[in-house]
Formats: structure tokens, C-alpha cells, sequence
């Protein structure tokens, strides 16, 4: 028993100095945009010095991608209003990507780092320990909609959301796998050209023509008329 109250304790220790550090990110992020953090400023605004902040990260792509987490919040505010009201599993799905679209076009420096970096796939349960640090910004009471949104990896938060597709019988689960990748391929080539600045679309121009591609793949694949 005392064994498991020190490991509390160390526990408690860790989010507490992560959240000091996390938040001093966000601090420079906000008054000098996110080209502006370093580990000194970091470590000097959390008042720690930078071997200190070793100590919880691995680096400064580490850090960073734990205060880009701060700004997922809105999107997960959203989230619920988007799928209030829809009619089957399949239109939920498509509400659940019309909101991560917009927010992803909108910001797309930070979703980049969240989903789409490499380095962002190698953190085993970062965003379970963000939430866990920071459980006020998991705003969201729906439990199938906590689970899509506390997975890690942008393939299996699709997976999540595309499985209730198969139970009422929109998508035949021997193409599910297959759907999954060509929803995220569909979504990527879109967040890209915009992230690359190579398009000129309005956000609302782009969340449309995703949704349209990713409702099309998905019509290819059945019998149903989506």
C-alpha cells in the first residue's frame, strides 16, 4: 500500500512539472507564434533550467507536441454539436470528419504536428497522458466519441468511427481496412495542399470537396446510395 501511494505520488510530481513546462510553451506560442520556442525560453518562463526539462521530455519536438495538444479543445467542444441530430452510423461518420476538416484547414500548423509529423505516430499514449495532465480539456461525455478521440493514431481514430459503418450495414467489413486507408489518403492529399500552401481554397471549399471524395469512395465500395 505505501508502495502504491509513493507511486502516486512520483505520478502526481511528473504531470505537475510537465504542465509547468507545457504551459510556458504555450505561453510563446501565443505571444510569438510557434517558430519562437526554444528550450531556453521554456525553461526560463517555467523558471527550471533546460536540464530539468529533459528530465520529462525527450526534446523540443517532444514539448511541442504536447502543448499543441492545448488546441484540439476546440475541435472537441465542437464535436458534439456536429453529430447532434444524425440519422445513422454513416452520417455520424461523415459529421465526425466535417468537423476534424474544418478545424485541421483552419490550423493547420498544429494538426501537422499532432497527426501528421512522424514523430507524432512514435508517441505511444501521448494524448491518453496529455488528458491526464489536463483532464479539463477532454470535453466530451459521449463514450464512443472518447474513444475515437483519446486514440493516438489518425488510422485507428478512422477505424473507431468507420466499425459501427459495418454493424448497420453501410460498409461490408471485408472492405473496411481498405476504406480506412483511402478516407485518410483522401484527407491528407487535401490537408497537404493546403498545409503546402499549393491551393487556394476557403476552408469551407475544402471541407466540401473532402467530405464529397470521402462520401464517394464510400459509395464505390457498396450498394448504398450515400
Amino acid at each position: 500500500m505505501v508502495m502504491n501511494v509513493e507511486i502516486d505520488k512520483k505520478e502526481i510530481q511528473k504531470r505537475r512539472m510537465m504542465s509547468y513546462f507545457i504551459e510556458a510553451t504555450n505561453e510563446i506560442i501565443e505571444k510569438e507564434g510557434l517558430e519562437a520556442v526554444t528550450v531556453r525560453k521554456v525553461a526560463d518562463i517555467a523558471g527550471y533550467n533546460s536540464a530539468t526539462l529533459y528530465n520529462y521530455f525527450e526534446n523540443l519536438e517532444h514539448l511541442i507536441f504536447f502543448a499543441s495538444m492545448k488546441y484540439l479543445k476546440e475541435y472537441a467542444l465542437a464535436l458534439p454539436a456536429y453529430v447532434e441530430g444524425y440519422k445513422n452510423a454513416l452520417d455520424k461518420y461523415l459529421r465526425i470528419w466535417k468537423c476534424f476538416s474544418h478545424y485541421a484547414f483552419t490550423n493547420p500548423k498544429i494538426y501537422n504536428i499532432i497527426f501528421f509529423e512522424s514523430f507524432s505516430s512514435s508517441l505511444k499514449d501521448s494524448i491518453k497522458e496529455y488528458y491526464a495532465i489536463f483532464p479539463e480539456e477532454l470535453v466530451t461525455e459521449s463514450e464512443d466519441l472518447l474513444t475515437m478521440l483519446l486514440e493516438q493514431n489518425i488510422y485507428h481514430r478512422n477505424i473507431s468511427i468507420l466499425k459501427p459503418c459495418v454493424k448497420e450495414g453501410f460498409i461490408e467489413e471485408r472492405y473496411l481496412e481498405e476504406i480506412n486507408e483511402m478516407t485518410l489518403l483522401i484527407l491528407q492529399g487535401m490537408f497537404l495542399k493546403i498545409f503546402q500552401q499549393q491551393v487556394n481554397y476557403t476552408v469551407d471549399e475544402a471541407v466540401e470537396k473532402t467530405l464529397n471524395y470521402i462520401q464517394h469512395t464510400i459509395k464505390a465500395y457498396g450498394k448504398l446510395d450515400v
